[in-house]
């Protein structure tokens, strides 16, 4: 296991303003120390990846996308579909976070290209246990590629 790793910053994009509460809850009961940067929709989502419109001046690089797929603007797959066909960001890891236990949305998800689908917790306790598995997972064990290089 990974014991010098610096703090990474997760980009949430889910438009359920009480999804991205509860997820911040569940980072602060488990102590992260990665920072969690939220968007409401796919378009922001993009927007932040390229430093456009209200995100223009971010100096922030995210190590991992929470991606919700029902979203306006522009869906969770939409986004997905950009993200892994850009070159510079095609490495970026996302794990699609979601209400949806749909078949087509798994297979189409890992079609585009998605690294993890997980179907949102129902109870609080579950969600801090997810983001605590989460943490251990794509923090301490795996190693990520460097971005934007």
């Amino acid at each position: 296991m990974k014991t010098d790793s610096k703090p990474i910053t997760i980009l949430m994009a889910d438009d359920d303003p009480d999804d991205r509460l509860l997820v911040q809850e569940a980072f602060e009961e488990n102590r992260l120390m990665n920072n969690l940067e939220t968007v409401e929709d796919g378009e922001e989502l993009m927007d932040f990846l390229h430093r456009r419109g209200k995100f223009v001046d971010t100096t922030i690089t995210p190590g991992l996308i929470l991606l919700d797929l029902n979203m306006p603007k522009k869906s969770g797959l939409e986004a997905l579909k950009e993200i892994k066909s850009d070159e510079r960001l095609r490495r970026l890891p996302v794990v699609i976070l979601t209400t949806s236990k749909a078949e087509e949305d798994i297979i189409r998800s890992y079609d585009l290209g998605v690294n993890s689908f997980v179907v949102k917790p129902v109870t609080f306790d579950s969600l801090v246990e997810l983001v605590k598995d989460l943490d251990k997972y794509w923090f301490q064990i795996v190693e990520l590629p460097k971005l934007y290089n």
